[in-house]
């Protein structure tokens, strides 16, 4: 078992509190007195090592309860632009019980593959609202594809023509980019002459900066992370996954 220095001291203080609960700061011990129980908490470390496993691993539980308090407080203080914001695709469902939001870019691996059970998710559960949200954090090219689906965005009020371009970009070969980008609107049956227009809109910086602004309040640094409910998930954690994430927000347990 490796552990880190930072552990191990957390380990010792807890070791600490239970042995000495009277001892509530530790400048009222002694030089002598600091050397003694430095010696005690060692010797009984090695002959119980089993110890700074749990302490461990209780610290991991509580660490992660935290960051679930922190980032449920999070979606309610940002719900409003996370689930009702008119700078985002709605797909299936708009009056769901349930809102699925995704946080994608476009030259993302674990996208394409976690695109494919988003699709499911809305072909399966028509109580379902699915909210996209372009979030390019893998470079210029995402950046710029990222432009032209927000301008697609702006076009197409349904939702159905982004999707299209949507599945043909996420899952083309080579590099997303703007010319990539343009070459999937065109085949989706877009108006190129305001596609170009829409690209040129302050629409087009100001939806990507609500984006990044949501994904910093939530603690995202990366693709694909997801909000389910309350609940946020960080990266492709797989259909099954997702669903019971769904079935928790719905009805309270991971099978409805």
């Amino acid at each position: 078992m490796t552990s880190s220095p930072r552990l191990i001291a957390a380990a010792c203080a807890a070791l600490l509190a239970l042995a000495l609960p009277q001892i509530s700061r530790a400048d009222e011990f002694s030089a002598p007195q600091k050397s003694e129980i430095e010696r005690i908490v060692r010797g009984y470390l090695i002959a119980h090592p089993e110890v700074l496993q749990e302490a461990m691993a209780e610290l991991d539980k509580r660490q992660t309860a935290a960051e679930a308090e922190k980032h449920k407080s999070a979606v309610k203080l940002h719900a409003q632009n996370l689930f009702n914001s008119p700078r985002q695709v709605v797909l299936g469902n708009p009056n769901g019980d349930v809102t699925f939001v995704e946080f994608f870019d476009y030259n993302c691996g674990y996208c394409k593959r976690a695109m494919t059970d988003m699709l499911t998710l809305l072909k399966n559960d028509p109580k379902l609202k699915v909210v996209l949200k372009e979030f390019p954090v893998l470079g210029p090219g995402s950046v710029e594809a990222a432009q032209v689906a927000t301008a697609v965005r702006m076009q197409d009020k349904s939702g159905k023509k982004y999707l299209d371009f949507h599945q043909k970009l996420l899952t083309g070969r080579g590099q997303a980019d703007k010319a990539r980008a343009l070459a999937a609107a065109k085949e989706a049956g877009l108006n190129m002459a305001q596609i170009e227009k829409d690209l040129a809109s302050p629409e087009i910086k100001t939806s990507l900066q609500e984006a990044f602004k949501l994904a910093e309040a939530l603690g995202l640094n990366g693709t694909p992370s997801y909000v389910i409910g309350s609940e946020v998930v960080i990266g492709a954690v797989g259909l099954p996954a997702l669903q019971e994430k769904i079935n928790t927000a719905r009805c309270g347990k991971a099978t409805c």
